[in-house]
């Protein structure tokens, strides 16, 4: 009896706290017990928990993602085959404009124009980072993408829109320059000055990125791989993790949220600087300076509010996300060639020079091949 009582107390240190109804023990002896246990069948349907995962010992072993994508209906799919790809391909047209409009133009050397050009180069790479596999898997039931091309495009999207914020920042200080200090802006921005902001903007939209892909790498993923939208980002990928993700989210929300609040703040009160300026100017340059910021304006409101809403929160994840993030890859890219060229006559005058000189050579080529 006593060998009975020390045999069930020896037993009980091993029984797991929730041991499945299925295990059958038998008290008379340790072989019985690690025999039934070693047949006991595993429930099907058993959901595992972030906690269980993690005292599992936190292995990666995913390789790749299954992405739900935007809707699940095949009609709506195909509908955003043809919408995306042809905003996508409006979008590098666009932008494309733009850079050899003031590459080849022999009036746009302004300090804007120069950063208007890095600007449209980086709104043609940005949605390139994720709308292309948006709309290939459009063709696909199961969208899949491997852990390595999920963290590449985690980091181009986050280096190119990164990269767009400090550029618009960049631009903003032109502006604050060009219209509180006109006497000195020659000096002031000078070519290696405006280099210089050109790539630390670049820089700094690198260092942004690389920060933001390292604490997702090193995440161990063990369990679910579905991701709840059309390309990886920091929270669905921070929702499948196998650890605790409060300190990464902490730190997704002072690299992501507090750079896109603090430009935010910062170019809001370099144009309140610029309009207070206004106040003593003639109605000419009143007009002249209110149609440029208005551009910028438009610019910095379009690109820096969804990234305030998706960043500045807690690493959650919400129903609008998808579409939020959708507007800020798609709309910005592609409206930022029209802000900055039909509201701006110099660009649209050196479009003009530029398709009538190839209009012209064109012409005399086809008047020398008849003669």
């Amino acid at each position: 009896m006593a060998a009975y009582v020390y045999t069930s107390i020896m037993l009980s240190q091993f029984i797991p706290p929730s041991l499945p109804p299925t295990v059958s023990i038998s008290p008379f002896s340790m072989g019985s017990f690690l025999i039934s246990c070693s047949l006991c069948p595993c429930r099907p349907n058993q959901i595992v928990s972030a906690q269980d995962r993690q005292s599992m010992g936190a292995k990666n072993n995913v390789t790749e993602f299954v992405l739900l994508g935007l809707f699940r209906s095949r009609e709506m799919q195909r509908a955003c085959f043809l919408v995306f790809s042809l905003l996508h391909v409006l979008t590098i047209l666009g932008n494309l404009l733009v850079v050899v409009t003031i590459n080849a133009s022999k009036t746009l050397h302004a300090p804007m124009y120069f950063f208007l050009c890095h600007l449209s180069f980086a709104d043609m790479c940005y949605p390139s980072a994720s709308t292309p596999k948006m709309i290939a898997d459009t063709l696909v039931e199961r969208k899949t993408i491997s852990f390595e091309g999920c963290m590449t495009q985690l980091f181009s999207a986050h280096f190119f829109g990164g990269t767009e914020i400090f550029l618009l920042t960049a631009m903003a200080y032109d502006r604050y320059v060009a219209i509180c200090r006109p006497l000195h802006y020659a000096t002031i921005m000078g070519r290696w000055k405006c280099g210089l902001l050109a790539g630390a903007s670049w820089v700094a939209g690198f260092l942004h990125s690389i920060l933001q892909t390292l604490l997702t790498v090193q995440l161990p993923f063990c369990g679910p791989n579905e991701i709840d939208s059309f390309f990886c980002d920091v929270h669905p990928l921070l929702k499948l993790a196998c650890v605790d993700t409060y300190v990464v989210g902490l730190i997704v929300v002072a690299n992501s949220g507090m750079i896109s609040l603090v430009s935010f703040i910062i170019l809001i009160i370099s144009y309140v600087v610029i309009l207070l300026n206004l106040r003593s100017r003639s109605s000419e340059s009143q007009r002249k300076a209110l149609s440029t910021c208005g551009s910028h304006i438009i610019t910095v409101l379009l690109v820096l509010l969804p990234p305030m809403f998706m960043y500045i929160r807690p690493s959650t994840t919400l129903a609008a996300d998808k579409l939020v993030i959708l507007f800020n890859i798609v709309m910005p890219p592609l409206l930022n060639p029209l802000i900055y060229t039909l509201r701006n006559s110099e660009v649209k005058n050196a479009m003009r020079k530029i398709f009538r000189v190839k209009g012209s050579l064109r012409g005399e080529v086809k008047l020398q091949g008849f003669s």
